[in-house]
């Protein structure tokens, strides 16, 4: 791919990102106001944490990112120990597990489950360079895969989202 078009490609993932739903700003913002040291002065890391070249600078420096998250989730039903819509989750994670790492070398899928409010997720990140290209694809195979999670019965408020996902 032209170097002309990943740019552009990366320039589109990230305008996109800059307006989901929940703001970075406004969780930074509630994080800092509700601590007590908030008005002190903060202090500058001298850490670096190995990121790419192509990071995205995020609250005027103080993070960034250059890993991207798209999230699938749902709410499940029964018990979490024996809930046989759970049971039918994981099998369908099973059938596409190989195909979603395979949307990026760099890909790694992470799976929540809370036995408390029935939420089930499964997040895939991918670096910010793989993530364009992908969206382009729609996220392959996120239409089969939520088409078949929506047809589980006990299964609900299937869900999609795309955040950023860094290992701090």
């Amino acid at each position: 791919r032209a170097k002309g078009e990943k740019a552009e490609v990366r320039e589109a993932t990230v305008a996109k990102i800059c307006t989901m739903k929940t703001s970075v700003a406004s969780l930074l913002f509630a994080t800092v106001a509700s601590r007590t040291s908030a008005f002190a002065p903060a202090a500058r890391s001298t850490y670096s944490r190995n990121m790419s070249a192509n990071a995205v600078p995020l609250a005027n420096g103080a993070m960034s990112f250059d890993r991207v998250c798209r999230e699938w989730r749902c709410k499940y039903s029964g018990d979490k120990a024996t809930s046989e819509s759970l049971e039918a989750i994981s099998k369908l994670v099973d059938e596409y597990l190989p195909e979603i790492k395979a949307t990026s070398s760099g890909a790694t899928v992470n799976r929540l489950v809370c036995g408390g409010c029935l939420d089930f997720k499964l997040m895939t990140t991918v670096p910010l360079d793989d993530f364009g290209p992908w969206e382009e694809k729609g996220f392959a195979p996120e239409a089969e895969f939520l088409e078949k999670l929506k047809a589980i019965e006990g299964v609900s408020q299937v869900e999609t989202q795309t955040i950023t996902n860094m290992v701090i």
